[in-house]
This record gives structure tokens, sequence and C-alpha cells, in this order.
């Protein structure tokens, strides 16, 4: 399967942390050849926007693939345009454990951390 795996001319990338590389290679390393995991912004949330994190199979030909060889985000334009200059990383706590989106799009966001308004 090929995506772009560079940033587009008018948009910042998306960086994912080790943290979130190594999460996706052990997500991925279950699953068929083929699948890979899917970060969308949907509307929704308590915030106006939510992250949501997939697993898919199905891409289109506009569709930004950030990250490394093995193991990375598919992500959609629209949802880029949200998600400009974010950094991806997967924290493990006490509480659970999760990814999470450092997104400098977001004027607010909720006491989760799944949503956010622009």
């Amino acid at each position: 399967m090929s995506f772009p795996m560079s940033e587009t001319a008018a948009l910042p990338g998306v960086t994912l942390t080790e943290g979130a590389i190594a999460r996706i290679r052990e997500i991925l390393a279950g699953q068929p050849s083929g699948r890979f995991v899917r970060l969308a912004v949907n509307a929704g949330g308590c915030s106006g926007f939510s992250y949501a994190f997939d697993l898919d199979d199905r891409h289109e030909a506009d569709d930004r693939r950030f990250g490394t060889g093995d193991a990375g985000l598919v992500i959609d334009p629209a949802s880029l345009e949200l998600l400009a200059g974010s950094v991806v990383d997967f924290e493990e706590t006490l509480g659970g454990s999760a990814f999470k989106v450092k997104n400098p799009n977001a004027t607010s966001g909720c006491g989760c951390g799944s949503s956010f308004s622009t």
C-alpha cells in the first residue's frame, strides 16, 4: 500500500513520539497485513471536535501518512487541516493508557483530552 509520506506543501505535518510509534507497532503486530492506524477529527465531543483512532484497511488517494516505515498514522486532508503541527504521543498512567494529541490549533479542550475546539 502506498501513501504519500511527506508533508503537504500548504500544511505542516503531524509528529509521532517514540511512545506513539512503539504503541502503533504493538497494535499492528496482531493485525492482518495491509491494516493501518487512522487518526481522524470528527465533529462532536464535549468541545466541538473529537479525535478518533481506528484500524483501517482502505485509503483514499489524498490520505497522508506520518511516522516511520512500519508504524505511522494515516490522516485524511480535512482532519489534517485541524491537526497540522500536532504531536501524537502514547501515555501510560495509573488511570489508563491512551494516545494523546498535543494540537497547536486547539483553542480549548475538555478535561479528558479527547475533544477540542478551534
